[in-house]
């Protein structure tokens, strides 16, 4: 028996009940792709039933980016100081609640509100489950599990996708979207509560009532060892707070990862929401041009998958320096413009490739730059900033196409956030990842 279980946890096998808890993590954050991308299958559907025009749909569209970035603020904070587990249940509610209410609404007013209130509990999510899929990992997996959790969202994007496309076929109610969506998540509620238990780490560094026999109920589960005791953890290492992201000691981390996030997510979502439009552009067909961004989503989950393998036997920071380099070249070459369908599919899944997998990267970066106490809150406040940097890349991408400026110097102007994120992680020093680090 020893006396950190944290040891035993980062120095021990992953057991089947933490991978199947790290592949939950996958499907919650694919919720977050399929609910993006229903929104905008929805749209049409909403357009002709209510007669609204696009400045009013584009207000909708904004509310659910808007509670996203509200609830990873706000909520990440709340699992670092209730727990992990109950935040993500919570959050699961909120979300199969505000989906399902969707399907009730008669006026601009009743959607906006539920949208925002989806976004709540996808942005709380979001936080909750980084700290997750690290702190139910191994040392040596763990950033190759924070990197699976992240690809969740193309995976969810692509599959919710394929789905929306039958549920609408043939003259389908936009409303089946949001039931589907909604049931589905709340399938979520009874997979979580009984496969992911709270985490070793929050419970040893915030020790509720019961802390040990939680603890060594869930290594039981887990089939390690018993712990003999609670890691030894300083007075005033007992005391710290969320508000330390803005200590001394983590506001230099903090506002450099939450600042390469918001640069990057720029670059990201101008690829995600502009593709289909400029496809057209091209001369293409608008069926075509959703090929197009569905493959940007498959390269997007690869590269998640290939920078998380990667992360075993090379640097974190390195690879998502190299990522974000080559996200900027090849948002470049994207602008390029192509002579046929298939090397545009083939540039944009490349593109998807590198941009998705230095999100994945700045995912891993949270999970290692944070301590237990604050990672979700960490991560949180990063993606939530982060949320501003996605509908500013909508923005500010028409503002430069009014202008009359070519699709090569937009393209060009729109990759200088994946170079300003690389010059954030240059500066960006990470710890040693160590159980005493964690505290």
């Amino acid at each position: 028996m020893n006396t950190d279980p944290r040891l035993t946890i980062a120095n021990s096998p992953m057991s089947p009940l933490q991978i199947v808890a790290v592949a939950l993590t996958i499907g919650l954050n694919a919720l977050d792709g399929f609910d993006v991308l229903s929104m905008s299958f929805a749209s049409p559907g909403i357009l002709a039933e209510w007669g609204l025009t696009r400045a009013a749909l584009g207000i909708v569209l904004s509310m659910e980016l808007i509670g996203m970035a509200a609830g990873s603020l706000f909520l990440g904070g709340v699992a670092d100081r209730i727990g992990r587990r109950p935040t993500m249940l919570g959050c699961l509610v909120v979300m199969a609640l505000g989906m399902f209410m969707v399907t009730t609404v008669t006026s601009l007013v009743q959607l906006s509100v539920w949208r925002v209130v989806t976004g709540l509990g996808i942005g709380g999510m979001l936080a909750a489950i980084n700290a997750v899929a690290a702190e139910h990992s191994n040392a040596r997996r763990r950033n190759l599990s924070v990197s699976l959790m992240a690809i969740g969202y193309p995976i969810g994007a692509v599959l919710g996708g394929m789905v929306v496309a039958q549920l609408l076929k043939d003259g389908g109610n936009w409303r089946s979207i949001f039931y589907f969506g909604s049931g589905v998540t709340a399938t979520f509620i009874p997979l979580v509560y009984f496969f992911v238990p709270e985490t070793v780490s929050w419970l040893a560094q915030k020790r509720p009532e019961g802390a040990l026999d939680k603890i060594n109920s869930i290594l039981k589960r887990m089939g390690h060892a018993a712990a003999s005791g609670l890691p030894v953890i300083a007075a005033d290492a007992r005391k710290k707070s969320v508000f330390d992201l803005f200590a001394p000691g983590l506001i230099g981390t903090t506002l450099l990862v939450a600042a390469a996030y918001f640069t990057h997510i720029t670059t990201f979502y101008y690829i995600l929401k502009w593709v289909p439009q400029i496809v057209v552009d091209m001369g293409f067909q608008p069926s075509q041009a959703a090929g197009v961004l569905v493959w940007a989503n498959v390269g997007g989950a690869l590269g998640g998958a290939a920078l998380g393998l990667l992360t075993l036997k090379f640097s974190l920071k390195g690879l998502t320096m190299a990522v974000l380099l080559l996200s900027a070249v090849l948002v470049n070459v994207f602008g390029r413009g192509q002579a046929n369908l298939q090397e545009l599919s083939l540039i944009c899944a490349c593109v998807g490739f590198c941009t998705n997998g230095a999100i994945v990267g700045l995912y891993a970066i949270f999970a290692q730059a944070f301590p237990t106490h604050v990672r979700a809150s960490g991560t949180g406040f990063a993606i939530g900033t982060g949320r501003g940097g996605s509908v500013l890349a909508s923005i500010i991408a028409g503002y430069l196409f009014t202008a009359g400026l070519g699709l090569q110097t937009v393209s060009s102007i729109m990759a200088l956030g994946s170079l300003i994120a690389l010059v954030c992680v240059i500066f960006l020093k990470l710890k040693p990842e160590s159980v005493t680090s964690q505290q």
